[in-house]
């Protein structure tokens, strides 16, 4: 292989060139968001609800976020939610904002988006499935603001026995478990609850009980939770088999496609090819339903393509999957990217779309259609990092770390250069440990910017610190950049004395195992 130090050394220039910020903008026009960075921000929020007894609705997203993207193209926009934002106070906190981060720790939010219903008091009513349909996700949002409890006394008598109303079992199917960080119940402990909410559910609301089911036999992948009989695969087949009921679930069903089929059959059991049949009858019948979105119609899509790979190595770059397949993968692709007018649902579906093209086997036409989309992209820096990841998964080395660089150097916002960052860094380790020189100064880079960063420290941005560190010490392991790793830590020492008290030892024992080792 070519040496890759010239092809680095190239990206010199631009990555140590400051970047000018773009302003972070509110999700939507037709609403008044207020934008919150810091506990100031919110607090004056919490206290206008409490003097209008309205609740609160927290926003947390960042601009590249293709899920973010399609709640903006979706949801935010629609007028039924402009008119009930007449009734909450909208919050929008993008995690980009300089010290955002910290709010992503106070309200326990991490994966973008997280949509949280408060009441006035401060108290979490529900956390919003973002992922369902547009009407769904406005008819939990309303069950919330018409005076529904927090989430957290609903669970608990839930699993005491107690009886609820309605309203409340369905906010309890339709709770964002994906985003609930563990706030309710810890993840090994989900599938089992799920499956107990399932079972007590109300015979009258049966929608409620089989969306429980579903979510629980999803959460049981690989031996977790569910052990699966005859009842339960009857069960979701029924589901699979009735063209109401699986639109219903669509969210479910396509985005948990192997999950769910991994939880009810083992790879070579009797039971498998059934349930892949219906399922991929099932997720062919969605995709091709033109009342969903693009974005819910390429996820059926992605689900079948899933579940084509089974059996095959996930990390597979060649795949064994039917030429019509490949066919229809190609020609829906072709027809949203060349229907899509809107810049917020092509960063969502574009960047699925290149994506279902890669797991197809077809990596040229995945690399063209990101290429031909980078002008066209708010944050194109997101398309860079999946050409950087196309190009590595092929072993195109030099590829990757072009494409991994080209991302950093014009990703925005404080959060995203860390993440982005150490994904370079990440890079630069794996394929290229030889160029010192680069990965410090890559490293001293990152160091330098979290300094500037009040929340570097916290959320998103300290875990992606945390795996710089990682890779620094990984880097190391045969003690030859002693060096390197004791002129970093001195620059470390001088950024940690000037952070919070409280997130000065996370900001300490970065490198400490690499200083140990240096």
């Amino acid at each position: 292989m070519a040496s890759l130090r010239p092809l680095i050394l190239s990206l010199t220039l631009a990555l140590a060139a400051p970047l000018a910020w773009s302003a972070v903008g509110p999700p939507s026009t037709n609403v008044a968001w207020l934008a919150a960075a810091v506990d100031a921000d919110v607090d004056r929020a919490f206290a206008t609800a409490r003097a209008q007894n309205k609740p609160v609705l927290l926003y947390w997203g960042a601009t590249w976020c293709p899920p973010c993207n399609q709640l903006k193209a979706t949801f935010f926009n629609r007028q039924d939610f402009a008119q009930a934002s007449k009734s909450f106070v909208a919050v929008h906190v993008d995690g980009d904002r300089p010290g955002a981060q910290k709010l992503g720790t106070r309200f326990k939010v991490s994966g973008y988006p997280t949509v949280v219903l408060f009441n006035p008091a401060g108290a979490e009513i529900t956390r919003l499935p973002g992922e369902v349909e547009p009407d769904r996700m406005m008819a939990v949002l309303q069950l919330g603001m018409a005076g529904g409890r927090p989430v957290g006394d609903v669970l608990a008598d839930a699993r005491a026995g107690k009886p609820l109303t309605p309203g409340e079992w369905r906010m309890l199917a339709f709770y964002s478990w994906d985003t609930d960080e563990q706030r309710l119940v810890p993840a090994d402990q989900l599938p089992a609850l799920l499956a107990q909410l399932a079972l007590a559910a109300p015979a009258a609301d049966p929608d409620t009980a089989t969306r429980l089911w579903l979510k629980a036999v999803a959460a049981s992948d690989e031996g977790k939770g569910l052990k699966a009989d005859a009842a339960l695969r009857e069960r979701v087949q029924r589901v699979l088999a009735d063209a109401a009921q699986s639109r219903r679930h669509a969210d479910v069903l396509s985005n948990n496609a192997t999950e769910i089929v991994r939880a009810l059959s083992d790879e070579d059991s009797a039971e498998r090819a059934p349930i892949v049949s219906a399922y991929s009858a099932t997720l062919r019948r969605l995709e091709a339903d033109t009342g969903l979105s693009r974005g819910d119609r390429i996820t059926a899509l992605i689900g079948r393509i899933q579940l084509a790979r089974l059996g095959q190595p996930r990390d597979a770059v060649k795949v064994d999957v039917p030429a019509a397949l490949l066919t229809e993968v190609k020609a829906h692709v072709a027809r949203d990217d060349r229907e899509i007018t809107d810049g917020y649902e092509r960063q969502a579906v574009i960047t699925a779309a290149a994506y279902a093209l890669g797991q197809v086997g077809l990596w040229d036409d995945s690399d063209a259609l990101l290429k031909a989309n980078l002008a066209k992209s708010h944050s194109p820096y997101y398309l860079m990092s999946q050409l950087g990841g196309n190009a590595r998964k092929r072993g195109q080395n030099e590829q990757a770390l072009k494409w991994y660089g080209e991302a950093f150097a014009k990703s925005e916002g404080p959060a995203t250069r860390l993440q982005w960052g150490t994904s370079y860094l990440t890079a630069l380790v794996d394929l290229a440990p030889q160029d010192s020189g680069r990965i410090e100064k890559t490293a001293s880079q990152l160091i330098g910017e979290a300094g500037k960063d009040g929340g570097a420290f916290s959320g998103r941005s300290a875990r992606a610190l945390q795996r710089l560190g990682k890779k620094l010490v990984t880097w190391n392991a045969d003690g030859k950049q002693a060096a390197a790793l004791q002129r970093l830590q001195r620059q470390l020492d001088g950024v940690c004395a000037k952070v919070d008290s409280g997130e000065r030892a996370a900001c300490q024992g970065l490198l400490k195992p690499a200083a140990k080792a240096a």
